[in-house]
């Protein structure tokens, strides 16, 4: 990774919390008609379960916004999460 490439904010791999504010978010947008990123089967009803198989398939285009008590926060995309 180049200095810029680099997570200065909380652990290198994505938290629970943040975990569940994707699936969150990203359900709602389902639920509102978005168009869906993965293939899916007739068991597959539910937007939160899509919304867990799209994080899971590590395709969901997201940015997490890692924020310190001083003001300063860094973008990271979601993919340098993954690894």
């Amino acid at each position: 990774m180049s200095k810029k490439e680099e997570i200065i904010i909380g652990p290198p791999k994505i938290t629970r919390f943040e975990k569940a504010r994707i699936v969150g978010a990203r359900s709602l947008q389902i639920s509102m008609g978005a168009p869906i990123l993965i293939e899916i089967n007739e068991t597959d009803t539910s937007p939160i379960d899509i919304a867990v198989k799209e994080l899971n398939a590590k395709i969901l285009p997201i940015t997490v916004r890692r924020t310190l008590p001083d003001g300063t926060f860094q973008d990271i995309p979601l993919k340098w999460l993954y690894k």
